[in-house]
């Protein structure tokens, strides 16, 4: 399925920035904000983002700060979704009856993004061409006979993004439990399931273990796999103080990334300026799934903390046998960073008082082997003892708000026994034990036939997953899909037989003067409420549309009185109160300024893990590799882009101009091809099953290790196999793809 650009200028691109943010950031913020939203509406809600008795940004999961909140407390990228959700341009039965399915499906993500918010229910009946208004009772009637006519519950997928707040993804799961399934994907499946799955065996917490005021005391701060320039910018205010305080921060990252490189912050003097501030202080061109290797190589050459080893950990012995007989050869080989600069790194991070925070992102999380990757990350701060002291400890840096938050009050196909025993209890339901579908497990349970009903709580389904053509024809199996959305999105238009589209508040619109909750990165709880007027009175709350649904499908059941508890959300978290541990006195503390933060047993050296220690891995060593003449390719973000909603086709940090369908390369690997800059070339990725062809991409010479290549999703999505993905966590492996790169028109 192509997703085209948008732009009809020329492709054009320049050497990249070596600095992020500054006032180009501000003017980008501005001239998204004042065009879709207008200076009053935009302005109002940029005052509000962030701010106590504001509503939490949704955009990424960076935490705000515990003291003192600067006046424009966001980023460039938070303003877009902000501008992107305020708009008051709205789209109905008129746009519908306007435009067709297969006339959406020509346009691209931006040109959907730009029409407006969705403002009334809409319902595409089978073999209809176009949508159709359709009343609330009606959907939700619709919505009852399909759920009702299934033989199973366990035919019923329901995927939820990370924009859901606490008390609607509680009251959700909620639902699907008492409806009788765990088919619960989210989009934490396609991100930082790895980084759940290595931690809460190895540290007994899946989630991480510093905050702030730790960035503040660190010696040494490792970003690994992420860009934070691009993908969570206000975490570059925080790299900036910590640097200003002595930090040393080193990038492990295949390309150079300015927000990497250094900072010019826009509310400084020096920032107006134009004079950035370095950040990092040495940058490891890591190849492309060779940070196992790296950090083996770290581990190789430090000393264990003793103490700290002997009463907090096991397995350290097997663990340092399998260092010993680790070579150098394979960890250069693996990792392409010599020994001496892996050296030279074990040393800065064992110095002092081996106060060392290690963050993290897809870069580590999208691999075969990224969980005993993370394992192997784990395993460096074990021999230092580098978790639960100030400023040292594991820090996954989450990118998308509230996807941490959904996970803690029970958005996941395999809660524990602990949770759902407290659910059944509290709701007078007798929840189901069996492990339901995650994201790659419900695609392909919809590919088969078995999974016959797609119901999406926010997202865009289609164009987050993996292996896009193989996906699209699978939702086109059901007979019924329905998305609860703010905007319009491709996801829409690949339907089933029957297709619901319910338009919801977003984060910044006024709910009746009710707030929610939402957790970050760092486990902060904290209440949102939203400002703005909404521009229909056909939108409800996502919990609102819950609480109809389980009326209209169930009834009141077991102690659950829907439309009750929807009615006033302290009633919601009375209830994660009773089922969730850490939430005690939860409506009290979330109405404090800053909210409060969830227990993290690892950062008190509390180990939850089956033995009661942190535990050594001692997996053996490997890298992902391809064929001869063929290419490792990653999928990544443009910077003017949030999520799977494209904003623009421009890429300011990388120097692109004017579009997407875009393939970086090293500048010898393209001479070698006999590929000059901006030539179409054509990318096939292997697999098991075959080949997938995307076509017509626009090759860039770039600064990265050679045998690499990167494109954006989703554009690049369709050549990532549904059935390659991480071992133990069952991640995309998005950041692994074998795949071949011809001139565009020549023959194979």
């Amino acid at each position: 399925m192509e997703v085209s650009d948008r732009s009809s200028q020329p492709i054009e691109f320049v050497s990249p920035k070596e600095y992020a943010a500054g006032i180009p950031a501000v003017a980008s913020s501005l001239r998204h904000v004042i065009h879709r939203d207008g200076v009053a509406r935009g302005g109002k809600a940029l005052l509000k983002l962030n701010q106590v008795g504001g509503f939490d940004c949704p955009s990424c999961a960076w935490p705000d700060p515990d003291h003192e909140r600067a006046p424009a407390e966001f980023c460039e990228n938070g303003a877009k979704a902000v501008a992107s959700e305020a708009m008051r341009k709205a789209i109905g039965r008129e746009f519908f009856a306007q435009h067709s399915v297969e006339d959406l499906m020509a346009k691209d993500d931006g040109w959907h993004d730009l029409q407006g918010r969705l403002a009334e229910p809409m319902l595409l009946k089978e073999g209809a061409t176009h949508y159709e208004p359709v009343s609330w009772d009606e959907a939700f009637a619709i919505l009852a006979e399909e759920l009702k006519g299934l033989d199973s519950p366990d035919e019923a997928i329901f995927y939820t993004s990370g924009r859901a707040s606490n008390e609607a993804a509680f009251l959700y799961q909620l639902f699907v439990r008492a409806y009788g399934t765990n088919n619960l994907p989210d989009c934490s499946n396609m991100c930082h399931e790895s980084s759940g799955t290595a931690m809460r065996e190895s540290v007994g917490v899946g989630k991480g273990t510093v905050t702030l005021d730790d960035f503040l005391e660190a010696d040494v701060i490792i970003c690994a796999g992420q860009n934070p320039g691009t993908n969570h910018p206000r975490m570059l205010s925080t790299l900036e103080e910590a640097v200003n305080r002595g930090a040393r921060v080193v990038a492990v990252n295949p390309l150079k990334e300015a927000g990497l490189i250094a900072f010019s912050h826009p509310q400084k003097v020096m920032g107006v300026l134009g004079r950035p501030s370095p950040l990092a202080s040495s940058y490891l061109q890591v190849k492309l799934n060779g940070d196992m290797a790296l950090f083996r190589g770290i581990a190789k050459c430090l000393e264990a903390d003793g103490d700290f080893v002997s009463q907090h950990t096991l397995g350290y012995e097997a663990y340092r046998t399998l260092l010993e007989r680790t070579s150098w050869q394979e960890i250069e080989e693996f990792s392409g960073i010599s020994r001496g600069e892996i050296e030279e790194l074990a040393t800065l991070v064992s110095s002092g008082k081996r106060r060392l925070i290690t963050c993290w992102a897809m870069g580590l999380t999208q691999h075969r082997n990224a969980v005993a990757t993370i394992r192997e990350v784990v395993n460096v701060h074990l021999m230092l003892g580098a978790i639960g002291r100030p400023g040292a400890g594991l820090c996954p840096v989450r990118g998308h708000s509230n996807v941490q938050g959904d996970r803690t009050v029970g958005i996941w196909e395999m809660m524990p026994e602990s949770f759902l025993a407290a659910l059944d209890k509290q709701a007078g339901i007798t929840s189901p034990r069996k492990h339901g579908w995650d994201t790659v497990a419900s695609i392909l349970a919809m590919q088969r036939g078995e999974g016959k009903v797609f119901f999406g709580l926010g997202g865009n389904f289609v164009q987050a997953t993996p292996d896009t053509d193989l996906t699209a024809a699978a939702l086109r199996k059901c007979r019924l899909t329905c998305h609860v959305s703010t905007k319009l999105n491709r996801s829409h238009l690949v339907t089933g037989k029957r297709a619901l589209i319910l338009p919801c508040l977003g984060r910044s619109d006024d709910d009746q003067g009710r707030s929610v909750t939402c957790e970050n990165s760092m486990g902060v709880v904290q209440a949102s409420r939203g400002r703005l007027k909404p521009i229909s009175d056909q939108m409800l709350s996502e919990p609102e549309i819950i609480a109809r649904l389980g009326e209209a499908v169930l009834g009141d059941v077991g102690n659950i009185r829907w439309r009750w508890l929807a009615e006033d959300y302290d009633r919601i978290r009375d209830w994660i109160e009773a089922v969730v541990p850490g939430f005690e006195s939860y409506n009290e503390r979330s109405k404090k300024p800053g909210g409060f933060y969830l227990p993290n047993a690892a950062k008190e050296r509390v180990w939850h893990t089956e033995s009661g220690m942190a535990n050594f891995s001692s997996d053996e060593l490997d890298a992902f590799k391809v064929k001869e003449g063929r290419f490792i390719l990653q999928t990544l973000r443009s910077h003017d882009q949030f999520n799977t909603t494209v904003y623009g086709p421009h890429d300011r940090y990388r120097g692109i101009s004017n579009g997407r369908r875009i393939v970086f390369m090293n500048p010898q690997d393209l001479d070698d091809l006999g590929i000059g800059p901006l030539r179409a070339v054509d990318l096939t990725s292997h697999w098991d099953d075959g080949e997938r062809v995307a076509e017509n991409f626009l090759a860039i010479p770039y600064d990265m290790p050679r045998g690499m290549a990167a494109a954006y999703f989703p554009e690049a999505n369709s050549l990532v196999p549904v059935g390659s993905y991480a071992k133990g966590s069952h991640t995309p492996t998005s950041k692994s793809v074998e795949i071949s790169v011809r001139l565009s028109g020549s023959s194979k």
